[in-house]
């Protein structure tokens, strides 16, 4: 594919997005699961017939992947590229004037922990980041995030291979800005294999429904003895660290 972008595949692109039912869809996606055209329909608030063709054109421009399993098919983000394009508009979504609305529970859980595609977000993220920050495990630079060598040691003694996915283009280690709490968490191949490892522990669990994620008792122990957390990380009147 050419390197080279015109303007009019950058429209087209943005036209598909600008559909209130695909964004709702890829907002979906966001999640990191994939899932059927009835699921998407229903986050849609679309028939069925109309999903079909939705997803037609959301694959055929390459911003959805779909795979058949079993007698079901699923979709999912075709890369964390794309996954980076949606978060990038839930950004700027995010600076523009509120609306007139109750913050609810489901608000609330998605402020403390969700998922950002295939990575943590809200204020766990937060602290976590902070926390590797803070013992200079993971370090700023160029704008971005390093791994130092002792926060090398430090996270594959929490289980994880750091050299998985080496090959691929995708950096170990970069930021990602939290639309709810307007400061960076950790992305890339080491956020992504973090939030993996901490659903292997079961220290998060998913939420049905949604993309909260619920901090499970064994988390709540494992993020204040492992990685150093204060007892109070869940406050949002926390002190600013990283990216502060």
């Amino acid at each position: 594919m050419s390197a080279i972008v015109s303007g009019n595949q950058i429209a087209e692109i943005a036209a598909l997005v600008g559909d209130p039912a695909r964004a709702n869809m890829l907002l979906a996606l966001m999640g990191g699961r994939a899932l059927t055209a009835g699921e998407l329909a229903r986050h849609a608030g679309v028939s069925a017939s109309t999903t079909s063709g939705h997803l037609a054109r959301l694959a055929a421009a390459r911003l959805v992947t779909p795979a058949r399993q079993g007698r079901h098919r699923y979709y999912r983000l075709a890369s964390p590229e794309i996954a980076d394009v949606v978060h990038a508009l839930m950004v700027a979504t995010g600076g523009s004037p509120a609306r007139h609305r109750p913050v609810g529970p489901r608000d609330a859980a998605l402020r403390l922990a969700r998922t950002c595609y295939d990575h943590l977000a809200g204020r766990l993220a937060l602290a976590l980041a902070d926390a590797l920050h803070a013992r200079a495990h993971v370090v700023e630079a160029d704008g971005g995030a390093v791994v130092t060598e002792a926060g090398r040691a430090f996270l594959v003694d929490f289980g994880l291979d750091l050299d998985a996915g080496a090959s691929s283009r995708r950096p170990l280690c970069r930021t990602c800005l939290d639309w709810s709490e307007r400061r960076p968490h950790l992305a890339g191949r080491l956020g992504a294999g973090l939030l993996g490892r901490l659903r292997e522990l079961e220290w998060v669990a998913d939420m049905p429904g949604t993309r909260a994620l619920r901090v499970t008792r064994a988390g709540e122990a494992g993020f204040v003895e492992y990685f150093g957390l204060a007892p109070d990380w869940r406050c949002e009147a926390v002190a600013p660290g990283w990216g502060g």
